[in-house]
């Protein structure tokens, strides 16, 4: 089985590990591989990882059947872009990426048009990620849709991959990620103001005590502590998906206030990341002592 994955950020990492101790051969193109600010960390990945680098897509395409792009939302589309050109009739495109449903089919309309003159043509499959990669690796559940979904879920489920396929209208498979993400972010940000505000008081035992007597069975403050970590380490990334979702809303004509909101404090979440190590915060008591020391008159 040769996998090739378009982008080797965190999740193509995990996801290739995976893959690779399960005997497949794993190829990866990322446009960072020989920068200052990812570079070195790209070619650790691979290494650590047995991935091999390829130097442009066309050589991806050439190494792999099966490709999955693993970009950010802002580059799925000029992804597909680039690698349509140089897609056969042998290869599957899965686009793995959080974007809205209506970058989904232009991105499934740009690989299928690329192959109307092959053979049997290029297939595409829109993939949903319903979990944080890292804990799951290859192994995080996702959902598939298309045409070629069944084809996709043939090639990878003998790998360990967990693989759930719906029969939907393009895009719909996004549509179910982008819907929960506007619970999971959203929950994310809720706790991240509320902390702000709990703990500004000195109140956030009283406030997570009491949370515990309406919603019993939650460990507030740990939810919270990882919630907060989370959204240190990933809310850059977290508001471009909650920028999707709000593009999403908008073309159904749902006004995305919730959405729009929880976008600015993941970024604002985000920007705190440079102050902890790459794991981030711990504790969500780091992410307030980190802010009382920056706001303290002593601080030089």
């Amino acid at each position: 089985m040769n996998i090739g994955f378009v982008g080797f950020g965190e999740a193509a990492f995990h996801i290739a590990r995976g893959l690779t101790a399960q005997d497949a051969h794993v190829y990866a193109f990322d446009i960072n591989t020989h920068t200052k600010t990812f570079g070195d960390l790209i070619q650790k990945r691979a290494s650590e990882s047995q991935v091999v680098l390829v130097e442009s897509v066309a050589a991806l395409a050439q190494a792999s059947d099966t490709i999955l792009s693993a970009v950010t939302a802002a580059s799925a589309v000029q992804a597909a872009a680039d690698c349509a050109r140089v897609l056969s009739s042998n290869h599957i495109y899965a686009d793995l990426n959080s974007v809205s449903p209506a970058t989904k089919r232009i991105i499934a309309g740009q690989i299928t048009a690329s192959a109307k003159g092959n053979a049997s043509g290029a297939q595409f499959v829109e993939v949903a990620v319903m979990a944080p990669v890292p804990p799951y690796g290859h192994r995080v559940p996702m959902l598939l849709n298309g045409p070629a979904a069944q084809l996709l879920a043939d090639r990878l489920t003998p790998l360990g991959m967990r693989l759930d396929i719906m029969h939907g209208e393009p895009g719909a498979a996004s549509a179910v990620k982008l819907c929960r993400s506007i619970v999971v972010k959203g929950l994310e940000a809720l706790l991240l103001e509320c902390v702000l505000a709990s703990g500004h008081f000195g109140a956030d035992g009283r406030v997570f005590a009491s949370l515990a007597e309406s919603y019993p069975g939650i460990d507030w403050p740990k939810l919270a502590s990882y919630a907060i970590g989370r959204v240190v380490v990933h809310g850059e990334r977290r508001s471009h998906e909650m920028a999707e979702v709000a593009d999403m809303l908008r073309e159904i004509g749902i006004e995305p206030m919730m959405a729009e909101a929880t976008a600015r404090r993941q970024a604002w979440g985000g920007a705190l990341k440079g102050h902890f190590d790459p794991d981030g915060p711990k504790l969500y008591q780091d992410v307030l002592a980190l802010l009382k020391a920056e706001s303290s008159p002593d601080k030089t």
